[in-house]
C-alpha cells in the first residue's frame, strides 16, 4: 500500500475496540490481509456514524502458539454473515442445514478432499456448494499457480492401489480434475483472460495431457473438445486485436474529462487497459499521459519526464522526481516507484504532482479544489425523476464491473492481490463522490428559498433511488444531507416542509447503525433482486469476519470461515441475478441529465464546506 495512505482498520477502529473489550477479538490477525490495506472506508464513507455491533457471546481465539490444534466453530454455529439479511439467513440455514464443513487441513489436502468430492460425490448435494466455496475463496490460502500445478499433478496419477484416490477408478478421476478445472476457468475467464500467456498456460498443458490420454479413457473425448475451446478463450489476442485495443484509450472517472466517453456505458476496467491522466507539477501546469491502468509509478515518472523534456515552458531537464498525490485539503502522500495501480486509489479531488524531493512541501492543491464561488444549481432546471434514473444506470453499471473475487482480494489480500480491486475502488470513489455533491450543491446555492427546493429535491431523489433498490445512492444522498455542514443549517431546514421532514427522518432511521445496522438490513430482507447493495457495509461486515476469526491455525486452514466468505461473496451475486430494468421515458434532456451525473463537480474538502455552511448561515443567526 502506498505510504501514508490511511488503512482500511481505521473506519473499523470504534467496532474493535468495543468487541476486544468484550472478548470477541483476541490478537490482531497478522499477514498482508490485515496489515496492508488499499483505501480506507472512512474516506469513502465520511459521515456514516459508528457505533459498536450488538454483543453476543464471547468466542474462543486461538493463538498461533498454541500447541493443541484448533477446534473449529461448527456448521451449525450462529456466525452467520453479517451481510445477509434475517430473511435471506433464514433461507441460507434451510437450504444448508446438511452442509458438511471440510476438517482444518493444509491448502494442497483441501484440494484433494475437494477432487475427491466431485468424484465421488462424498458430499451428497453439498458438492455444488463445496465447490463454489473453494473457487470463491482458494485465493485466501493456495495460489491460483499453485492450485494449477496441484490440478495438473492429480490429472497424471496413476492411482494404484494406496495412492491417490484408491477407491475411484482412473476416468472418474481424471473426469473430476477436468470438471474442477473448467468451474475454474468459468469463475476467474474475466481476469485469466487480462493475464494472456500466464493464464494460458495452464489450459494448453492440461488439453496436451489429456490428449494423450484418449486412446485409454475415451470417454474424455467432450471434455477434450472443451479444453480446446478454453485454450482458445484465453489465448493472446493477436497483433490486429492489440492494435484495436490501443485505440480504445478510455478516461478514468474525474482525472480527465471527456463528455463523449463519459456518454457510453461503463466496461469493466482491467489492469492492462490504457488511460489518459494528467499529472501535474508544482505551477499547476501539467502533461497528459497515456499509461497502463495497472503501471508502476517508476512507469508513470517515466512518461512524465519524457515529456517534461520536450515541454517549452519547462527551463531546465528533470531530475529525480517523485510522484505525489495532493488533496483537495492539501494532504500529500509520496508514491514508491514499486507501487502499482495507484489511480483508482486517489479520492475524489485528489491529483498526481510529480516534483522533485526538494519541492515536495510546496505542493499545493488546485485553485479550483480550494476556492469556490456561490451560483444557483443545475438541478433546478432537472426533473428529479430524470436524476434519480440517471444515479441508478451509472451505479449499476459500475456495480456490474466488479468482479466477485474483487470483494475477498480487497480484504484479505490488499496490494498483494494477484488481481486488483480496480472496479471496485472506483464503486467506492463514486460512494463519497455522491455525498460530496450533495453537500456542495446545497452549500453553494446563496438563495434561502432555492435552497429548500434543492433540500425538497434531494430528499425526493433518494426516495426514487430507494424505491429503485439503488441503496448505495440511496444512503449516500442521505449521508449528503447529514454532513454536519448542511444540518446545521436550521433556516434552511425550518423551511422544509413537514410531510418531507417526517420522511427525511425515516430514512435517516435506516442509515441508523445501531444495532448492526438492523434498520437497513431489514430493508434489504424485504427486496428482491436486482438491487445495489450499500458496498461500503458489504466490505465493513467482510472486514468483521476476517478480523474475528484466524483464516489458519499453523498451516491448517479454517475452512469454516472459508465458507462463511463464500455466502457473503454468493449475497452479492444474488444481487445481481437479474438485469436491471427501467421503464422510463427519455426526456429532450435525456443527455444532458446523463453528462451531469456521469461528472460531478464537488467539494470534498470538509472544512472548506463547513466554511460555506457558516457564511451562509452564521452560528449567530
Amino acid at each position: 500500500m502506498p505510504a501514508g495512505m490511511k488503512p482500511l482498520e481505521k473506519f473499523l477502529k470504534k467496532q474493535t475496540t468495543a468487541l476486544t473489550r468484550a472478548g470477541g477479538f483476541g490478537e490482531k490477525a497478522t499477514g498482508t490481509g490485515a496489515s496492508r490495506r488499499r483505501a480506507s472506508l472512512s474516506r469513502v464513507v465520511p459521515f456514516f456514524r459508528e457505533t459498536s455491533p450488538e454483543s453476543g457471546p464471547a468466542r474462543e481465539v486461538f493463538s498461533p502458539d498454541t500447541e493443541e490444534a484448533p477446534c473449529w466453530p461448527s456448521a451449525t454455529a450462529d456466525i452467520r454473515s453479517p451481510s445477509l439479511s434475517s430473511d435471506e439467513q433464514s433461507s441460507e440455514t434451510s437450504l444448508d442445514t446438511s452442509w458438511t464443513p471440510l476438517p482444518a487441513d493444509t491448502p494442497d489436502n483441501l484440494a484433494l478432499a475437494l477432487l475427491d468430492s466431485v468424484a465421488g460425490k462424498r458430499y451428497g448435494n453439498c458438492t455444488e456448494t463445496l465447490l463454489d466455496d473453494f473457487m470463491l475463496t482458494h485465493p485466501i490460502f493456495l495460489t491460483s499457480d499453485r492450485f494449477q500445478q496441484v490440478l495438473l499433478q492429480q490429472f497424471g496419477v496413476e492411482g494404484k492401489a494406496g495412492e491417490g484416490w484408491p477407491s475411484w477408478d482412473g476416468a472418474e478421476r481424471k473426469q473430476a480434475v477436468l470438471s474442477v478445472a473448467f468451474r475454474y476457468l468459468d469463475t476467474y475467464r474475466e481476469l485469466l483472460q487480462e493475464e494472456g500467456e500466464r493464464s494460458n498456460s495452464f489450459p494448453k498443458e492440461l488439453y496436451l495431457c489429456a490428449v494423450q490420454e484418449l486412446s485409454q479413457f475415451p470417454e474424455l473425448v467432450e471434455d477434450v473438445l472443451k479444453l480446446q475451446r478454453w485454450t482458445e478463450i484465453l489465448q493472446c489476442p493477436s497483433e490486429e486485436d492489440k492494435e484495436i485495443r490501443k485505440k480504445q484509450v478510455r478516461p478514468l472517472f474525474r482525472h480527465f474529462r471527456r463528455i463523449d466517453a463519459c456518454l457510453q456505458p461503463r466496461e469493466a476496467f482491467r489492469g492492462s487497459d490504457e488511460i489518459f491522466c494528467r499529472v501535474y507539477t508544482p505551477d499547476h501546469s501539467y502533461v497528459t499521459i497515456r499509461s497502463r491502468l495497472s503501471c508502476r509509478v517508476g512507469e508513470i515518472l517515466a512518461l512524465v519526464r519524457e515529456k517534461l523534456q520536450y515541454s517549452e515552458d519547462q527551463p531546465t531537464q528533470p531530475g529525480n522526481l517523485l510522484l505525489v498525490a495532493v488533496t483537495s485539503a492539501g494532504e500529500k502522500t509520496a508514491f514508491r516507484p514499486s507501487d502499482e495501480a495507484v489511480f483508482t486509489t486517489l479520492g475524489v479531488n485528489t491529483h498526481l504532482f510529480a516534483c522533485e524531493p526538494s519541492e515536495l512541501e510546496s505542493l499545493l492543491p488546485l485553485p479550483e479544489e480550494i476556492h469556490w464561488s456561490p451560483g444557483d444549481s443545475k438541478l433546478h432546471d432537472m426533473s428529479a425523476e430524470e436524476v434519480a434514473t440517471q444515479l441508478v444506470v451509472f451505479d449499476w453499471e459500475l456495480f456490474s464491473c466488479v468482479h466477485e473475487v474483487e470483494f475477498v482480494c480487497y480484504v484479505f489480500h490488499g496490494e498483494q492481490a494477484r488481481w486488483r480491486p480496480l472496479n471496485l475502488e472506483l464503486v467506492l470513489q463514486r460512494c463519497s463522490e455522491v455525498q460530496h455533491w450533495v453537500a456542495t450543491e446545497i452549500l453553494q446555492c446563496q438563495s434561502l428559498p432555492k435552497r429548500v427546493q434543492l433540500l425538497r429535491k434531494f430528499i425526493k431523489i433518494a426516495a426514487l433511488c430507494k424505491q429503485q433498490q439503488d441503496l448505495l445512492s440511496f444512503l449516500a444522498v442521505v449521508l449528503g444531507l447529514d454532513n454536519p455542514a448542511v444540518s446545521r443549517l436550521r433556516l434552511t431546514w425550518e423551511g422544509l416542509p413537514g410531510k418531507f421532514r417526517k420522511q427525511f427522518q425515516q430514512f435517516e432511521s435506516i442509515a441508523d447503525p445501531s444495532r448492526n445496522h438492523k434498520s437497513y438490513r431489514d430493508l434489504m430482507g424485504s427486496l428482491r433482486p436486482p438491487l445495489i447493495p450499500f458496498t461500503p457495509l458489504l466490505l465493513k461486515d467482510l472486514t468483521f469476519l476476517h478480523e474475528s476469526c484466524k483464516s489458519f491455525h499453523g498451516e491448517l486452514v479454517n475452512f469454516e470461515k472459508m465458507h462463511k466468505v463464500a455466502e457473503m461473496v454468493r449475497s452479492i451475486r444474488r444481487y445481481r441475478s437479474s438485469q436491471l430494468a427501467l421503464d422510463t421515458e427519455p426526456s429532450p434532456s435525456h443527455l444532458q441529465t446523463k453528462a451531469y451525473i456521469r461528472q460531478l463537480q464537488v467539494i470534498d474538502n470538509q472544512n472548506l464546506l463547513f466554511e460555506m455552511s457558516c457564511k451562509m448561515e452564521p452560528k449567530d443567526m
